[in-house]
């Protein structure tokens, strides 16, 4: 694999387009290194969750770009891209990933506010007089 593989992970209002190619096992998320990007640990660990799945650490170097959402969001997106990048790679990824559920996109996002309502499902105090 001399070329660079590309792959997009979304979650919530977040989009990552995650590029993988070999390497010494580099994260750098909008140019910066990825555990200054997620201060938070767990942050960091739910980007390294998949290569640590496929026991690829340290394997490949990653450049992610994020857009949209929150930290968590991104994060979460990133966790997808990766994912998804590994299969583009090598394709006997797939048993473990899935086992892990790791290449299910996250379908929880946030509810629409109605009207007439305070919120997406909060009305406002109801006075019977």
């Amino acid at each position: 694999m001399e070329k660079q593989k590309n792959a997009v992970g979304r979650r919530k209002e977040a989009v990552t387009r995650v590029f993988i190619s070999k390497g010494e096992g580099k994260i750098t998320v909008n140019d910066k290194d990825y555990k200054h990007y997620f201060p938070l640990v767990y942050l960091q660990n739910q980007v390294e969750a998949p290569l640590k799945t496929a026991d690829a650490v340290g394997k490949f170097d990653i450049v992610i770009n994020a857009q949209g959402g929150g930290l968590k969001g991104q994060a979460e997106a990133a966790k997808l891209g990766i994912a998804r990048a590994l299969l583009e790679v090598n394709a006997e990824f797939r048993p473990v990933l899935k086992a892990a559920g790791q290449l299910k996109r996250d379908p929880r996002s946030v509810e629409r506010k109605k009207f007439g309502h305070k919120k997406a499902r909060r009305s406002y105090q109801f006075s019977k007089r």
